[in-house]
């Protein structure tokens, strides 16, 4: 069989580029010993030594290094010119891998993959929902998605899609059984949630907005737990006050299920950012699907309560309540 050089120099570069030869094959799809043998017989052929390996590290020699300046452009050429023939072929079709965070992150992804897939069939999603922050470019996370305060981290960027609200609210039945905070001091009196963090294991406090400053407020709670539905299912239930993201209370304000309070504190310094590479460096699918996703997401009026929207939602039930009263008496 003759030698292909193309195909060591792709196996050599590959090795260096994923720091072991038994992971370059793996990506090229051939054995470890296969591998390691092209790369022998490329440094055979050449008449030099290109790699220094020990056991645990990979290093290329001075040949090696100046083989791999010289030859990285041209395999980076050869892999784009194949892959520009690839998209042309296929359209918008292949693997995307998507992270997100966990908790609540849910309804805002579902519908928006629903109708990326349904625009191109031919689209593989790959999705990773985890409330730890990994490493995403190590990963090869295509489009990633978070909520906080942004930190794109070394070779991404991030976009902020809309604010993420932090809305003090409870049920009817609870406001009728213990009344209404109207400071942020009356919580310590009222039965209130908490949530303990899933990664540090950490009870969070409640963030408030004061003067426009957020600062934190630490209850003493009467329900506790590390899963966000749960939490609002407590809180729709009638058990307690809770501090909920407008991406879990959104639609429960809107039909009446739950009131908003203290609006004057409503915390909104976090947001939701989407996060992604070099559009330049992107595949073709990778780039419909930000699109996508900034389109629907931007400012999401699904998500985002404004200040009108919130006082209408507490003096509907306001005027609720003073309907029934005179019923009740």
């Amino acid at each position: 069989m003759p030698f292909n050089e193309l195909r060591a120099i792709a196996t050599f570069a590959k090795a260096i580029e994923l720091g072991s030869i038994r992971k370059a094959a793996l990506a090229q799809g051939v054995t470890p010993q296969a591998a390691s043998h092209t790369i022998a017989h490329l440094e055979r052929h050449l008449g030099v030594r290109l790699l220094h390996r020990t056991t645990r590290s990979l290093a290329t020699t001075e040949e090696g290094r100046h083989l791999l300046e010289q030859a990285l452009p041209a395999l980076a050429a050869l892999e784009g010119a194949l892959t520009q023939v690839k998209e042309a072929r296929h359209a918008i079709a292949g693997p995307i891998r998507i992270a997100g965070p966990k908790s609540t992150f849910a309804p805002v992804l579902a519908p928006l993959l629903e109708e990326f897939c349904q625009m191109h069939p031919g689209i593989q999603p790959e999705v990773e929902l985890n409330d730890a922050i990994g490493d995403w470019v190590h990963e090869r996370v295509d489009v990633g998605f978070r909520i906080g305060v942004h930190h794109p981290g070394s070779g991404l960027i991030a976009r902020r899609l809309f604010p993420l609200q932090l809305i003090v609210c409870a049920a009817p039945a609870y406001l009728d059984r213990h009344g209404v905070p109207a400071t942020p001091a009356d919580l310590s009196a009222h039965r209130c949630s908490v949530f303990r963090n899933p990664v540090t294991g950490q009870i969070e406090p409640w963030f408030l907005s004061h003067d426009g400053a957020m600062q934190q407020h630490r209850l003493p709670p009467a329900f506790s737990t590390n899963d966000l539905e749960l939490e609002l299912q407590a809180v729709l239930a009638g058990q307690v006050i809770g501090q909920l993201t407008n991406l879990s209370a959104a639609p429960h304000i809107r039909t009446g299920r739950l009131v908003p309070l203290l609006l004057p504190y409503i915390s909104a310094h976090y947001g939701v950012y989407i996060y992604y590479g070099s559009r330049s460096a992107q595949p073709k699918r990778v780039r419909a699907f930000i699109d996508l996703a900034v389109a629907r997401l931007q400012d999401a009026p699904a998500f985002v309560l404004d200040r009108q929207e919130l006082e209408a939602a507490a003096q509907s039930w306001r005027r609720a309540r003073r309907r029934v009263r005179p019923h009740k008496s």
